[in-house]
Protein backbone atom coordinates (compact mmCIF):
# COMPACT_ATOMS: atom_id res chain seq x y z
CA UNK A 1 0.00 0.00 0.00
CA UNK A 2 1.46 3.19 -1.27
CA UNK A 3 2.15 5.89 1.99
CA UNK A 4 -0.18 9.13 1.59
CA UNK A 5 1.60 12.92 2.45
CA UNK A 6 0.17 15.75 4.43
CA UNK A 7 2.11 18.85 2.63
CA UNK A 8 -0.08 19.79 0.07
CA UNK A 9 -3.44 19.78 1.62
CA UNK A 10 -1.75 21.92 4.56
CA UNK A 11 -0.46 24.04 1.88
CA UNK A 12 -4.46 24.31 0.61
CA UNK A 13 -5.11 25.63 3.96
CA UNK A 14 -3.57 28.54 3.63
CA UNK A 15 -6.78 29.83 2.24
CA UNK A 16 -8.57 29.75 5.67
CA UNK A 17 -5.68 31.62 6.83
CA UNK A 18 -6.41 35.55 7.30
CA UNK A 19 -4.00 38.12 7.09
CA UNK A 20 -4.16 41.80 9.34
CA UNK A 21 -6.22 40.21 11.79
CA UNK A 22 -6.23 43.49 14.13
CA UNK A 23 -7.27 45.87 11.52
CA UNK A 24 -10.55 46.17 9.65
CA UNK A 25 -10.75 45.55 6.42
CA UNK A 26 -13.01 46.07 3.26
CA UNK A 27 -11.86 43.07 1.45
CA UNK A 28 -10.56 40.08 3.43
CA UNK A 29 -7.06 38.78 2.31
CA UNK A 30 -5.91 35.15 3.03
CA UNK A 31 -2.42 34.24 3.25
CA UNK A 32 -2.40 31.78 -0.13
CA UNK A 33 -2.93 35.32 -1.77
CA UNK A 34 -0.78 37.10 -0.30
CA UNK A 35 1.54 34.43 -1.31
CA UNK A 36 1.18 34.69 -5.18
CA UNK A 37 1.47 38.12 -4.58
CA UNK A 38 4.77 38.27 -3.49
CA UNK A 39 5.57 35.90 -5.76
CA UNK A 40 4.53 38.17 -8.75
CA UNK A 41 6.23 41.15 -7.26
CA UNK A 42 9.26 39.36 -6.24
CA UNK A 43 9.65 38.33 -9.86
CA UNK A 44 8.90 41.69 -10.56
CA UNK A 45 12.14 42.73 -8.49
CA UNK A 46 14.46 39.70 -9.67
CA UNK A 47 13.68 41.18 -12.96
CA UNK A 48 14.40 44.43 -12.53
CA UNK A 49 17.65 43.63 -10.63
CA UNK A 50 19.22 41.51 -13.10
CA UNK A 51 18.67 44.71 -15.74
CA UNK A 52 20.26 46.97 -13.50
CA UNK A 53 22.82 44.23 -12.17
CA UNK A 54 23.74 42.34 -15.03
CA UNK A 55 26.76 41.46 -13.61
CA UNK A 56 25.43 40.66 -10.58
CA UNK A 57 22.14 38.51 -11.66
CA UNK A 58 19.58 36.94 -8.97
CA UNK A 59 18.48 33.69 -9.38
CA UNK A 60 14.98 34.29 -10.29
CA UNK A 61 13.36 31.00 -9.91
CA UNK A 62 14.77 30.58 -5.88
CA UNK A 63 13.53 33.94 -5.42
CA UNK A 64 10.21 32.95 -6.64
CA UNK A 65 10.27 29.77 -4.84
CA UNK A 66 11.13 31.54 -1.73
CA UNK A 67 8.14 33.87 -2.28
CA UNK A 68 5.95 30.96 -2.63
CA UNK A 69 6.61 29.21 0.22
CA UNK A 70 7.16 32.05 2.73
CA UNK A 71 4.15 31.82 4.39
CA UNK A 72 3.95 28.17 4.91
CA UNK A 73 5.02 28.04 8.67
CA UNK A 74 1.58 30.18 9.36
CA UNK A 75 -0.27 27.13 8.09
CA UNK A 76 0.65 25.54 11.45
CA UNK A 77 1.32 29.19 13.78
CA UNK A 78 -1.75 31.16 12.05
CA UNK A 79 -0.91 35.02 11.19
CA UNK A 80 0.78 36.42 14.53
CA UNK A 81 -0.41 40.43 14.77
CA UNK A 82 2.69 42.59 14.12
CA UNK A 83 2.27 44.43 17.08
CA UNK A 84 3.29 41.02 19.11
CA UNK A 85 5.53 39.25 16.45
CA UNK A 86 7.76 42.10 17.09
CA UNK A 87 7.07 43.26 20.47
CA UNK A 88 10.37 42.42 22.18
CA UNK A 89 13.91 40.66 20.87
CA UNK A 90 12.63 37.86 23.06
CA UNK A 91 9.22 36.84 21.60
CA UNK A 92 10.38 37.69 17.89
CA UNK A 93 13.12 35.65 18.31
CA UNK A 94 10.50 32.58 20.03
CA UNK A 95 8.44 33.22 17.10
CA UNK A 96 11.07 32.76 14.98
CA UNK A 97 12.20 29.55 16.40
CA UNK A 98 8.35 28.58 16.34
CA UNK A 99 8.34 29.10 12.83
CA UNK A 100 11.30 27.04 11.81
CA UNK A 101 10.00 24.27 13.75
CA UNK A 102 6.52 24.52 11.89
CA UNK A 103 8.51 24.52 8.80
CA UNK A 104 10.35 21.31 9.69
CA UNK A 105 7.29 19.43 10.71
CA UNK A 106 5.52 20.40 7.36
CA UNK A 107 8.54 19.22 5.56
CA UNK A 108 8.32 15.86 6.96
CA UNK A 109 4.72 15.50 5.32
CA UNK A 110 6.84 14.86 2.49
CA UNK A 111 8.73 11.98 0.31
CA UNK A 112 12.39 12.16 1.25
CA UNK A 113 12.96 13.15 -2.38
CA UNK A 114 10.70 15.68 -2.30
CA UNK A 115 11.56 17.20 1.08
CA UNK A 116 15.37 17.49 0.05
CA UNK A 117 14.06 19.42 -3.10
CA UNK A 118 11.89 21.69 -1.06
CA UNK A 119 13.60 22.55 1.94
CA UNK A 120 15.92 25.10 0.60
CA UNK A 121 12.81 27.34 -0.38
CA UNK A 122 10.68 26.75 2.85
CA UNK A 123 13.84 27.20 5.27
CA UNK A 124 15.34 29.80 2.74
CA UNK A 125 19.18 31.50 3.18
CA UNK A 126 18.19 34.65 4.83
CA UNK A 127 21.49 35.75 3.97
CA UNK A 128 20.60 35.43 -0.01
CA UNK A 129 20.24 38.35 -2.05
CA UNK A 130 17.17 36.20 -3.81
CA UNK A 131 15.79 36.33 0.04
CA UNK A 132 16.38 40.13 0.63
CA UNK A 133 14.56 41.10 -2.37
CA UNK A 134 11.43 38.38 -1.52
CA UNK A 135 11.38 40.13 1.79
CA UNK A 136 10.56 43.42 -0.03
CA UNK A 137 8.08 41.92 -2.19
CA UNK A 138 7.29 41.29 1.02
CA UNK A 139 6.75 44.40 1.99
CA UNK A 140 5.46 45.84 -1.15
CA UNK A 141 2.51 43.28 -0.81
CA UNK A 142 1.79 45.04 2.11
CA UNK A 143 2.00 48.18 1.02
CA UNK A 144 -0.28 47.68 -2.05
CA UNK A 145 -3.10 46.01 -0.06
CA UNK A 146 -2.46 49.65 2.11
CA UNK A 147 -3.38 51.79 -0.53
CA UNK A 148 -6.16 49.62 -1.69
CA UNK A 149 -7.60 49.66 1.63
CA UNK A 150 -7.44 53.60 1.37
CA UNK A 151 -8.90 53.92 -1.92
CA UNK A 152 -11.46 51.90 -0.65
CA UNK A 153 -12.25 54.41 2.07
CA UNK A 154 -11.18 52.73 4.73
CA UNK A 155 -8.36 55.31 7.02
CA UNK A 156 -7.54 51.68 9.49
CA UNK A 157 -4.45 51.47 6.83
CA UNK A 158 -3.32 54.91 6.64
CA UNK A 159 -0.84 54.71 9.05
CA UNK A 160 0.73 51.33 7.97
CA UNK A 161 0.73 52.70 4.42
CA UNK A 162 2.95 55.33 5.84
CA UNK A 163 5.02 53.39 7.74
CA UNK A 164 5.45 50.51 5.14
CA UNK A 165 6.24 52.97 2.88
CA UNK A 166 9.40 54.86 4.91
CA UNK A 167 10.51 51.27 5.76
CA UNK A 168 10.50 50.57 1.85
CA UNK A 169 12.29 53.86 1.70
CA UNK A 170 15.12 52.98 4.30
CA UNK A 171 15.73 49.40 2.32
CA UNK A 172 18.26 51.61 -0.33
CA UNK A 173 17.34 49.00 -3.39
CA UNK A 174 16.90 50.63 -6.45
CA UNK A 175 14.70 47.73 -7.72
CA UNK A 176 12.01 48.75 -5.17
CA UNK A 177 12.92 52.20 -6.18
CA UNK A 178 12.37 51.36 -9.43
CA UNK A 179 9.11 49.69 -8.77
CA UNK A 180 7.68 52.53 -7.02
CA UNK A 181 8.60 54.70 -9.86
CA UNK A 182 7.27 53.07 -12.93
CA UNK A 183 4.63 50.83 -11.61
CA UNK A 184 3.27 52.28 -8.29
CA UNK A 185 1.15 55.21 -9.58
CA UNK A 186 -0.64 52.45 -11.63
CA UNK A 187 -2.17 51.25 -8.41
CA UNK A 188 -3.68 54.69 -7.69
CA UNK A 189 -6.15 54.30 -10.58
CA UNK A 190 -9.73 53.24 -11.77
CA UNK A 191 -10.05 50.11 -14.38
CA UNK A 192 -11.42 52.68 -16.87
CA UNK A 193 -7.93 55.00 -15.99
CA UNK A 194 -5.47 51.91 -16.60
CA UNK A 195 -7.39 50.98 -19.96
CA UNK A 196 -7.22 55.01 -21.39
CA UNK A 197 -3.41 55.31 -21.84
Amino acid sequence: MAEDYNFYAYMDRMKYIRRWQLMRSVREENIMEHSESVALLTHALCLIHNDLFPDDRVDIEKAVLYAVYHETSEVMTGDLPTPIKYFNREISGAYKDMERRACEKLLSFLPESMKRELSPYVLANEESKEYLLMKAADRLSAYIRCIEERRSGNNEFIKAEKSIREDLSSRGLPEVDRFLQWFLPAYEKTLDELENR
